[in-house]
């Protein structure tokens, strides 16, 4: 079953294999969350030891790649990221995914209205999209 836009939302990086240069895909709307931003007031939720269930990160991922009109193969969920985010509205899943690709897409993101930053450029993000992509991050250099 694919999670809806309601609950779940899909953070888009590149890292490269050589140089280690990770980049975040931030949307028109500024979020780094796909396919809407998070909602105000939202906060992270602690860890829980709940297993990550890898078909709803692999399904999320897809949909998000298949609304952005990205090649198939070109995205990789990250299953070993999974966030919790509780917001007004309810829980929302935060899942993880790579650019399989030697290059960041660049004309790809440009032709969605989005750019690749780095997380310096992220700084001014709200604090739970912050959070969300310091774990994001610390599990990138931890792989």
């Amino acid at each position: 079953m694919i999670e809806s836009a309601t609950n779940s939302r899909v953070i888009l990086y590149y890292n490269g294999a050589i140089s280690a240069l990770t980049l975040f895909v931030q949307h028109p709307d500024a979020s780094v969350c796909t396919p809407t931003p998070l909602p105000a007031l939202s906060e992270i939720l602690e860890a829980d030891a709940e297993d990550i269930d890898t078909t709803a990160a692999i399904n999320s991922v897809s949909a998000i790649s298949k609304a952005m009109g990205l090649p198939a193969d070109l995205l990789q969920a990250h299953v070993d990221y999974r966030e919790r985010v509780d917001t007004p509205d309810g829980v929302i899943t935060v899942y993880l995914a790579s650019f399989k690709a030697l290059d960041p897409p660049h004309q790809l993101i440009a032709d969605n209205g989005c750019k690749f930053r780095t997380l310096t450029e992220l700084r001014n993000r709200p604090p739970a999209e912050m959070e969300l992509l310091r774990r994001a991050y610390v599990l990138v250099m931890e792989s």
